[in-house]
């Protein structure tokens, strides 16, 4: 169950970074994942699917928290990264 943990904590890790790029990469890393059941490997990936789906149809929320959340992990010392 330890790797099942670890995978988790990946997935909520990236789910929480809001980063399509990385929840694909995830998505297709877990693929070939073949220390996981084929039902453990199906559930964490349908969570990705389902992040990347409501993120590309704009369905996220969308607040003053977020917006400022946002900005400041674009910015970094004053300067736009």
């Amino acid at each position: 169950m330890a790797h099942l943990d670890d995978i988790i904590s990946q997935v909520d890790e990236t789910l929480g970074r809001h980063v399509i790029i990385e929840m694909n990469t995830l998505l297709i890393a877990l693929s070939d994942d073949d220390q996981l059941s084929r039902e453990d490997r199906y559930l964490q990936q349908q969570r990705l699917r389902t992040a990347i789906a409501q993120k590309g149809n704009g369905h996220h929320r969308s607040s003053k928290e977020d917006d400022d959340t946002r900005r400041e992990q674009l910015t970094k010392g004053g300067e736009i990264l």
